[in-house]
């Protein structure tokens, strides 16, 4: 196995390592996808050697095993703003979910061949105001104050073991959920403080857990949705970003920390009992950013890699449990994955 690490970043387009990020170069144009390209979400299916799914300001791109050529997938997402999301159906790699924004979700059952829109009654924009760094509904807000700002999908789960129970979440119109692949959708936001939902978890310990991420803290549910909790963390900020299991089933979870977006400092959280508490993993030296996404792998769970906002990046080869910063910077990074080849 030779791990392959992927970096989208914005306007920077995707970078590549072949040598556990020890060094990094951009896929330059003629591979495909132009240099300066931004690129919101990678997605890659664990289990099987399907093709590499990049989000960007001009679609869905993909690259095909073994191949380091990416192509363009025609879609009516083209017309969106940007493709924010992208996930694959644990249960069958043919079935892809794309977020875009302004918020929606589509779904393809052909390798993305075709898409549908599944109609999920998100609202296309939310009229706020910012206040002491606090996102205020308009209601709460002065008249005089008229801000618009797009939403946009953040993050798709699909549930491993019942692949019909799809999660989305949106930054700023909150967290729909679909218990029937996608035909009908609810908003769950009884108990949330924020709309604002970054990332998501579904942890399974005897009963079942959903966690959420928002720019005012962590959310946990243990009803599946339906209520609610603020779960204060032991940092200087609440604001968090990505949660992410480690891929072994083990009840690992990280998650993403800082002061906020882009952020001057951050920290990596750790838990080792599925979210019930929270440690510094302990990044070294000086984080100068919220930390923003973490990737990790089943075929080996022992690598991890993890990035700030403002391009730092990280390696784990002992499950988390000690950090190696890597010598190249990048700039605004928003995904990471690797992958087997």
């Amino acid at each position: 196995m030779t791990p392959q690490l992927y970096i989208g970043t914005n306007g920077m387009s995707v970078w590549r390592s072949k040598d556990l990020g020890e060094t990094i170069t951009r896929v330059p144009t003629d591979l495909g996808i132009y240099v300066g390209t931004q690129i919101w979400a990678l997605a890659h299916h664990p289990s099987a050697p399907e093709p590499l799914l990049a989000g960007t300001n001009t679609g869905v791109y993909r690259m095909g095993p073994g191949n380091a050529y990416w192509s363009h997938v025609a879609s009516p997402m083209d017309d969106r703003m940007a493709i924010t999301a992208l996930t694959y159906a644990p249960d069958n790699p043919r079935t892809i979910f794309a977020g875009v924004q302004p918020g929606a979700v589509f779904r393809s059952d052909d390798s993305g061949e075709t898409w549908r829109n599944l109609n999920v009654p998100i609202s296309p924009y939310q009229a706020v105001v910012i206040r002491d760094g606090r996102i205020v509904p308009m209601a709460e807000a002065p008249k005089s104050v008229r801000n618009r700002a797009w939403t946009r999908v953040t993050q798709i789960l699909v549930e491993p073991d019942n692949p019909d129970r799809i999660w989305v979440g949106v930054e700023i119109d909150g967290m729909w959920f679909s218990g029937d692949g996608g035909a009908r959708w609810e908003r769950f936001d009884n108990g949330f403080i924020s709309a604002d939902i970054h990332g998501m978890a579904v942890v399974r310990n005897g009963s079942t857990s959903v966690l959420a991420a928002t720019n005012e803290g962590l959310h946990v549910s243990h009803d599946r949705g339906a209520s609610w909790t603020f779960q204060k963390l032991n940092s200087p900020w609440q604001y968090t970003r990505a949660l992410t299991p480690r891929a072994d089933d083990s009840g690992v979870l990280f998650l993403t920390n800082g002061d906020g977006p882009p952020g001057t400092i951050g920290r990596l959280l750790r838990s080792r009992d599925h979210g019930k508490t929270w440690e510094d993993a302990g990044l070294p030296g000086e984080v100068q950013s919220t930390v923003y996404t973490i990737a990790t792998h089943p075929a080996d769970p022992n690598l991890i890699f993890a990035a700030t906002n403002l391009g730092q990046i990280y390696r784990s080869t002992d499950g988390g449990e000690t950090w190696t910063p890597l010598k190249r910077r990048l700039g605004e990074i928003r995904a990471l994955t690797w992958i087997p080849e």
